[in-house]
């Protein structure tokens, strides 16, 4: 097995024990409703301070998934301005529990409007940011404003942050449903995301339910959805990165994709 080692998205409640139960080396969780504005909660008994503790007594590594509501990007004040303040409420949270890093959607704008606007608003949220952990932008399966969808968007966005104060801190997450609803072939795309943004902190592992372009953001377990699976393999390889699964199911089927994972990567 790569030295990178497996992890799941887990309840937030006790995400040490949700790694325990899968034999996970890291796991990714929310700190309150990923569909809501009313910022971070961090549920583990005894708050920030203990899940840090207990998180580096078990050796497992924490990722936070930002709320899916941000919109960084967005021409809109009333939720561009509040998109900014939750994001650094979520770092802030993000770095009180040790996480290695934070995972935030590209965003986008609307239907007809000026794609160029979104990237700028990205270098100003860049800007404005304290980065107390890395912020790892995470590329999109569908929509025609969106600014991490596909690798032209990715590389304009990338050029955009690298203006930002910061922008050499930011990190990519990459998501193999995403990327293949993108219309993304996978093999080799690894080195072409590295060619535009330097790096890949997390990979989020994922099948996908529907065809390849489809645009559509669902995940499916490892083998049960359309991407071929040397496809998604070579992927997984090729990025180097630590492996998130965000597929459907609770710690048997997380368990189940783990060693489906294994068994291909030797």
């Amino acid at each position: 097995m790569p030295e990178f080692g497996l992890g799941a998205h887990v309840d937030a409640a006790d995400p040490i024990a949700g790694a325990r139960e899968r034999g996970a080396a890291h796991v990714q969780i929310f700190l309150g409703d990923p569909k809501g504005w009313k910022g971070a909660d961090v549920a583990y008994p005894g708050g920030a301070g203990a899940l840090a503790v207990a998180a580096r007594a078990a050796q497992v590594e924490l990722y936070v998934h930002a709320p899916y509501v941000l919109n960084v990007a967005s021409t809109n004040n009333r939720i561009r301005i509040p998109s900014r303040k939750q994001l650094q409420v979520q770092i802030d949270a993000a770095a009180e529990i040790g996480a290695a890093g934070i995972v935030v959607h590209g965003g986008h704008v609307r239907a007809g409007e000026d794609l160029a606007v979104g990237f700028d608003n990205w270098r100003k949220c860049i800007d404005g940011l304290d980065q107390r952990v890395p912020v790892l932008i995470e590329n999109t399966a569908g929509g025609d404003g969106a600014m991490a969808r596909g690798l032209e968007r990715i590389a304009r966005l990338w050029e955009a942050i690298g203006a930002a104060d910061g922008g050499d801190r930011v990190g990519f997450c990459l998501d193999t449903c995403h990327a293949w609803a993108s219309g993304e072939d996978l093999p080799g795309l690894a080195e072409r995301i590295t060619a535009i943004t330097g790096r890949i902190d997390l990979l989020h592992c994922n099948d996908s339910r529907d065809a390849q372009g489809s645009g559509a953001d669902r995940h499916a377990g490892l083998g049960h959805g359309t991407i071929p699976e040397a496809d998604l393999v070579a992927v997984v390889a090729e990025a180097g990165a630590p492996v998130m699964l965000e597929t459907p199911g609770g710690v048997d089927e997380h368990r189940a994709d783990m060693a489906w994972l294994r068994k291909r990567l030797g």
